[in-house]
């Protein structure tokens, strides 16, 4: 089964974005955790972000131009960081979170619209 590849691009960004906050953010939980520690775990989580992210932008460009799967990749990484903000670290989204993240939401509009 082939998937489209709007739908092939976006869920491998979607499964990089995961791998890159839990890189990114993970080790917030663990601040006992010495440096050195979690830099190299982090790295390791980062791994396969990178396997993922790569991939989804070589099948993605030619569908999508450079500043298109930037927004895409930008779009998921702000989604992906609310659910995982509210829901691992326990810190609540207020409604300037919100607020800021729409408007980020309507830039991704704006590069997405054809513009006669």
């Amino acid at each position: 089964m082939n998937l489209p590849v709007p739908v092939l691009t976006i869920g491998l960004l979607l499964m990089s974005n995961i791998f890159m906050t839990f890189a990114w953010y993970g080790h917030l939980k663990f601040k006992t955790a010495p440096l050195l520690t979690v830099i190299l775990v982090s790295w390791g989580i980062a791994f396969f972000e990178y396997v993922l992210q790569v991939p989804a932008n070589r099948i993605g460009h030619g569908h999508f131009n450079a500043a298109q799967l930037k927004t895409i990749q930008e779009v998921l990484t702000l989604s992906v960081f609310a659910v995982f903000s509210v829901w691992y670290l326990k810190e609540p989204l207020g409604w300037n979170h919100l607020l800021g993240f729409s408007f980020i939401a309507l830039g991704a509009f704006f590069i997405f619209h054809k513009w006669a």
